[in-house]
């Protein structure tokens, strides 16, 4: 490596200590790439520092104006509007009613509600907190074992950066100019992968110990039925959203407009039969914290872009590339480490900040191992063409940062957990947690060994 690439190795390496410190990932990331860029400007004097500043000034406009981009304040107020309007708890009411006869049904119902809320909100720690404020309270109501309770909730939690839409999955496709509705599409079957697998770990729990989970409460008919509605707004949702896309009838943005709007109606003309509904207070304090998280969001990008353009100067992106592909490793090899590294800075890092900073060296080396941007996949070292790697990675990515989020000893969901029972000790949220990362390593090499998982339906649905 050249100097350059060395300045650029440091500034990856000084990221990772500011973040090791706790600072804030979108601060630490302008804060290496700025003094990088300073430092590659003495190493390397033609490339000054001046014009790599006044990048600045259009970079932040950039990523507001990004039609793209626009999706994203728009999920997020749909998940902020979710909960307002009390469709969480309607969600876990509904699904308790669908798993009420077996033994352990309630914490099933819980896995059940956290994907129905993943699936408006597209945020982990949201779904982890929200459904643990509403899940929590009836599971140790109704004597649940504490480790089951919290462990479930945890990994519940993961739901909400892979079931479509998700706000992650949006972040990814820009980065990598992959299509935003075929990463939705994809993300469905190991979304619903994983609803099961979690739901098998507690039934197979309670059936080996029966005392983590008390005897099931029969509901009666019209009990059932009553409950069985309250999942209908969220059907009705998450089912625009998604055969809407699926259809051609439109494009992510207007989408989640739609999403917006029926969640709007439905939250307003609850007043009429349920005790949660949505009012104008409400509405407007979902508006403010989509603003704050939204600019958060922004933020963060705008800190990506300006790293970004530092380590493009240093040419450390291509070096490593070139590296890792004259190495001779095995293909699979190289991706194995990636996902590996991507588990274990999921502990520590925000899955947004995550693909922003480690993608971009990932995807050009995935294709160069492949074969390149225009291989046919009977040529490909994948099997696949770049396309269709593009969906394949993203999907792993994803599904092995939620894997960061339950992974000791700092797992973010975790914590989440923590803070709604601070008498349960960590260890046992923990050691509930561990069933659920087994299995979702069982999900990670299926969707290793069987791509079509991920792509059956993208290729199905564009005919």
């Amino acid at each position: 490596m050249g100097e350059r690439e060395l300045v650029g190795l440091a500034g990856l390496f000084f990221l990772f200590i500011l973040i090791g410190f706790r600072i804030p990932v979108a601060l630490s990331m302008l804060v290496a790439g700025i003094l990088g860029s300073f430092a590659l400007s003495i190493v390397a004097p033609f490339l000054k520092f001046g014009p790599y500043i006044l990048q600045f000034k259009s970079s932040l406009w950039n990523n507001i104006a990004n039609y793209d981009l626009s999706v994203v304040p728009l999920f997020i107020l749909m998940g902020f509007l979710a909960a307002e309007a009390g469709l969480s708890r309607d969600l876990f009411a509904g699904f308790s009613a669908l798993f009420g006869r077996i033994r352990g049904g309630v914490a099933m119902a819980a896995i059940g509600a956290c994907a129905g809320f993943g699936a408006v909100s597209g945020s982990s720690i949201a779904t982890a907190s929200t459904m643990s404020r509403v899940s929590l309270p009836e599971l140790s109501k109704l004597k649940y074992d504490d480790g089951l309770a919290t462990g479930t909730l945890a990994a519940g939690g993961t739901l909400g950066i892979l079931i479509p839409p998700s706000v992650a999955l949006v972040i990814y496709a820009i980065v990598v100019e992959a299509s935003i509705v075929e990463m939705f599409q994809a993300a469905i079957l190991p979304g619903l992968l994983a609803v099961i697998c979690f739901i098998t770990v507690i039934w197979l729990r309670v059936r080996l110990n029966p005392e983590l989970a008390p005897e099931p409460k029969v509901l009666s008919h019209s009990e059932v039925k009553q409950a069985l509605w309250r999942l209908v707004p969220v059907l009705v949702i998450f089912g625009t959203i998604i055969a809407g896309l699926g259809m051609g009838l439109f494009t992510p943005t207007p989408a989640a407009a739609m999403g917006v709007l029926v969640i709007l109606i439905f939250g307003f003309l609850s007043r009429f039969f349920s005790r949660t509904y949505l009012t104008i207070h409400k509405l407007k304090n979902s508006i403010l914290s989509t603003a704050k998280t939204a600019g958060m969001i922004y933020f963060i990008l705008f800190a990506a872009d300006v790293l970004k353009g530092f380590f493009s100067r240093s040419g450390l992106p291509v070096a490593l590339t070139d590296l890792v592909a004259n190495s001779g490793f095995e293909p699979y090899l190289v991706l194995a480490l990636m996902l590996l590294l991507l588990i274990i800075l999921g502990c520590f890092m925000e899955s947004l900040s995550m693909i922003l900073v480690v993608i971009p060296f990932f995807w050009p080396t995935l294709i160069e191992l492949n074969g390149g941007d225009y291989i046919t996949a009977a040529d490909a070292a994948f099997g696949m063409t770049a396309d269709q790697l593009k969906i394949w990675f993203g999907v792993l990515a994803l599904v092995v940062v939620e894997l960061g989020l339950i992974t000791p000893p700092v797992g973010l969901n975790v914590f989440v957990i923590k803070s709604f029972v601070p008498d349960t000790p960590i260890t046992k949220i923990f050691k509930g947690v561990m069933p659920f990362f087994a299995v979702e390593i069982f999900r990670v090499g299926l969707l290793l060994l069987f791509p079509a998982l991920c792509l059956l339906l993208p290729m199905y649905l564009s005919g």
